[in-house]
């Protein structure tokens, strides 16, 4: 009978650094993120980016919050090894601290990703 495969953790992640290269490739659904997770990638992004690439932004503006839930949702259930990390949308994490590890913990919650990402001045 095959093992099961684990899920990289953070911890695990962090200890990479210095020791070796990193991979990490964005994903937006499951089918994208079932292959590059057996192509063997350290780290897979939900990027915000998704609103330029598969919803014809200008920018990432756009995208909200439950946008981001369900195509980190879709990644979570695909992967079976690498890392999932999605990006908290702008402004998920400019409402004030309170605000931002609420919604922080409802992406972690709702998606079975192990970490977000916040980007620019935050």
């Amino acid at each position: 009978m095959a093992e099961a495969k684990k899920r990289l953790t953070v911890p695990q992640f962090a200890a990479l650094k210095g020791q070796r290269r990193i991979a990490m490739l964005t994903a937006y659904d499951f089918a994208m993120a079932q292959l590059v997770d057996e192509a063997g990638v350290d780290a897979i992004l939900v990027g915000d980016s998704l609103s330029m690439v598969v919803q014809g932004h200008e920018n990432t503006l756009p995208v909200t919050l439950d946008e981001m839930i369900y195509h980190a949702e879709m990644v979570g259930r695909a992967v079976q090894s690498a890392l999932v990390v999605v990006d908290m949308p702008f402004p998920s994490y400019h409402l004030g601290v309170a605000k931002a590890i609420e919604n922080a913990g409802r992406i972690l919650k709702e998606t079975r990703t192990q970490a977000v990402k916040l980007e620019g001045g935050a």
